[in-house]
């Protein structure tokens, strides 16, 4: 019975999952297997490989062939690095520890080159995103410099229109101003002399009212024409009198 080192799909669609399995030659793709030696996912940069390394050397070493993509996995993760050592040990070509120092050597250059590209594409990645977001930014302020021109195009008829809306109430307010004040002073100035005129008047004849009473013994009646006195020619009478 050959056996086939190969991968088996699985995941969802557009999705693709895959195990590394070691499987009869004869069996399904997706069918039976004889033993499970990893998992492989494409849909990661760099792409994701777990794979147990004594397993595969194992298989290799009954004779299993993979496959194109199951080598290309298998020498990407030291497999076929390792089935080479050891063959060189049944041999006698080289020691145990030998293999492990070479071996050991050939992951740290491979892990320091899986280093490097991910580095590199993180980079590249990060490239993007800025070109990206000077693109955005580019965008945005193209969009403000557009939206600022209509407000200023808007803005010019608007500042035209308002000095002449704005000038013809306040010529039409000018006159109404300066005239109320002029209407309330008048009858304001006129009403003040009057108003201290009127006690003046009343005094005095009442100063000159109380002799009279006094000297006059005459009947009711002339106490009666006191009143009269009290008219402006006489008051101004009565002083000549008592000279």
């Amino acid at each position: 019975m050959s056996v086939k080192i190969r991968l088996q799909r699985h995941g969802k669609k557009n999705k693709p999952f895959y195990w590394i399995v070691a499987a009869d030659a004869r069996a399904k793709r997706d069918g039976r297997y004889l033993q499970k030696l990893g998992t492989y996912n494409p849909n990661t940069n760099p792409a994701t490989v777990n794979l147990d390394m004594d397993k595969a050397v194992k298989w290799l070493q009954f004779g299993a062939q993979p496959t194109d993509t199951a080598r290309n996995i298998l020498s990407y993760k030291g497999a076929l690095m390792k089935n080479h050592l050891k063959n060189g040990v049944r041999k006698g070509a080289l020691t145990e520890e030998q293999v492990e120092e070479k071996f050991q050597e050939w992951l740290n250059e491979k892990s320091s080159s899986i280093d490097s590209k991910k580095s590199s594409l993180d980079k590249e990645t990060e490239l993007l995103k800025k070109k990206a977001l000077d693109l955005e930014k580019e965008v945005s302020a193209k969009r403000k410099a557009k939206a600022e021109e209509a407000l200023a195009a808007e803005e010019v008829p608007a500042a035209e229109e308002a000095p002449a809306v704005e000038e013809a109430p306040a010529a039409e307010e000018a006159p109404a101003a300066e005239e109320a004040p002029a209407a309330e002073e008048a009858p304001a100035a006129e009403e003040a002399p009057a108003a201290e005129e009127a006690p003046a008047a009343e005094e005095a004849p009442a100063a000159e009212e109380a002799p009279a009473v006094e000297e006059a013994p005459a009947p009711a009646p002339a106490v009666e024409e006191a009143p009269a006195a009290k008219e402006a020619p006489a008051t101004e009478e009565a002083p000549a009198k008592k000279e």
